[in-house]
């Protein structure tokens, strides 16, 4: 019998992503909901680069034990010009006093919790229609007023 393949990943890009003031919208059925501006970043290479465009937001529920689920949808313009669509779901979670940290805009060592989405990116060019048809995994990190999270293709 043979086996599938095995993925591995491969860097494609960083996203560092500026970060406007959350809008807090108090408790949802599920938790603290808030949605978190993205209000512009650049893209970082060796796939992609660019900027991140102030279109987008965070769409998030905080759970009472302090995990997050994210939720976001955004655009990218690349340098020469091709806007990408991301959409990115995932969590964020880790001790509570971690978390208390992250929730007041300390810097915390990111392998003090866990932050990793899958992403789902689109465009209708055809140099990047590449991306329409690759699935992609993140590993994040949450600063004040910015996240970065680098995006590795499932190979």
């Amino acid at each position: 019998m043979m086996l599938p393949h095995t993925p591995s990943l491969a860097l494609s890009f960083t996203l560092r992503i500026q970060l406007g003031a959350p809008l807090e919208l108090g408790q949802g059925r599920a938790g603290q909901r808030r949605i978190i501006p993205i209000v512009g970043g650049e893209a970082i290479g060796p796939d992609i680069t660019g900027e991140v465009m102030n279109l987008g937001a965070d769409w998030q529920t905080i759970f009472t034990d302090g995990a997050a689920h994210l939720d976001t949808r955004y655009a990218l313009k690349t340098h020469d010009g091709v806007v990408i669509e991301i959409v990115n779901i995932g969590t964020r979670r880790g001790p509570p006093q971690i978390m208390a940290k992250l929730d007041t805009g300390e810097d915390v060592d990111p392998k003090l919790y866990y932050m990793r989405t899958a992403a789902r990116l689109e465009t209708g060019d055809n140099h990047y229609g590449w991306v329409n048809h690759t699935l992609f995994v993140c590993s994040g990190v949450r600063h004040s007023s910015a996240v970065e999270v680098a995006y590795y293709q499932v190979t």
